[in-house]
């Protein structure tokens, strides 16, 4: 069977972060409120936590991953965000 009565897959927003970034504390408390309004789980992750993430986004923080692929930077794009989390 499929169509009816299949829940959607929680989707994952992901704040790539790093300590003593401001953005990243600005952006913090609007992606959890966009989260906990469209049901979506938030996950923090610290960039100097991985090699791979830090080589990666160096500086260019806070970044936001929908379901692993990147979505934006610097800014959260409320709008744009909950267009695409309710999609």
């Amino acid at each position: 069977m499929t169509g009816h009565g299949q829940a959607k897959r929680r989707q994952t927003v992901t704040l790539l972060t790093r300590v003593g970034c401001h953005l990243c504390e600005q952006a913090k408390p609007l992606l959890a409120e966009i989260c906990a309004d469209t049901g979506a789980e938030l996950r923090e992750v610290d960039v100097d936590s991985d090699p791979e993430l830090r080589a990666e986004y160096g500086d260019r923080l806070p970044v936001f991953l929908l379901d692993g692929r990147e979505h934006g930077y610097w800014r959260v794009e409320p709008d744009r965000l909950r267009a695409t989390l309710t999609a």
